[in-house]
């Protein structure tokens, strides 16, 4: 009789040069539209008008719009992760082999801050893109500065997101005809309502890549925590969520679960 767990890592199709690049692509144009929406629709406070003005709506129908496309154009390529969080959630899951694993959060790095230098190039000489430092993501006044509520903010945010990517896309019983709209939903509601608190990053790619071309970190320690590691958190109760609803015997079968693509 054949090892289950040997036979389910078979089944885990091995990504190529194609999937590498097409992660790095749909990162790259991800925070390229991100920052770009961000730096643009963000106006901060002046010394006559302190209170600065944000449309959460426009940024977080962007956010929707812009990875559903994504998902559509990219998504049979590599199953479109574009995030290392997403990315990690399905390693958990066994969805992808580590070595590739490894291979996608390195691009997804590097698109990120391909991105958002093509943002700082096209808006060199725009001020307001500067003072926002480039749409990096940074903790409100909302949550007193607080690490902790910080984490708390972008692993809830980040739940959510993966959450619907693996009970749509990954559950067999998913309707994946409708993976990419669930999914992009998923993200702008997430935005609009986790942006006026954290910035909403949700995505760690999508929050290096401004803070490193900006400088501004908003502090190393603070930076790590809230939005490398709680993101990786959510990501990784989201799975170990779907696992215990969807996975556990006495639950539906893992049979024919595939990546978003």
């Amino acid at each position: 009789m054949p090892d289950r767990d040997r036979t389910r890592d078979v089944a885990v199709p091995e990504r190529g040069p194609s999937a590498y690049l097409a992660e790095f692509l749909g990162t790259l144009l991800l925070v390229l539209f991100v920052t770009l929406v961000v730096s643009l629709y963000v106006t901060p406070g002046s010394a006559a008008d302190p209170s600065p003005y944000i449309d959460f709506g426009v940024i977080g129908l962007v956010h929707a719009f812009l990875l559903f496309i994504l998902i559509q154009g990219l998504g049979v390529i590599s199953g479109a992760h574009f995030n290392p969080a997403v990315t990690t959630a399905l390693l958990a899951l066994r969805q992808i082999r580590p070595g590739d694993a490894g291979i996608y959060v390195v691009c997804q790095f590097a698109g990120g801050i391909v991105g958002v230098l093509i943002t700082k190039l096209l808006l060199n000489d725009f001020p307001n893109a500067d003072a926002v430092n480039f749409g990096a993501p940074g903790l409100s006044d909302r949550v007193d500065g607080s690490t902790l509520l910080g984490m708390l903010g972008e692993g809830v945010g980040t739940f959510i997101l993966v959450f619907v990517i693996v009970g749509v896309a990954v559950n067999p019983r998913g309707l994946k005809d409708w993976a990419g709209f669930a999914i992009g939903s998923a993200l702008g509601m997430a935005v609009m309502c986790i942006a006026p608190l954290t910035g909403a990053g949700l995505n760690p790619a999508r929050s290096f890549g401004p803070a490193l071309v900006s400088g501004e970190f908003g502090g190393a320690d603070t930076f790590i925590f809230v939005y490398l590691i709680a993101p990786l958190i959510g990501a990784i109760f989201a799975a170990a969520a779907y696992f215990f609803l969807y996975v556990q015997p006495g639950k539906k079968g893992t049979a024919g679960m595939e990546p978003v693509g």
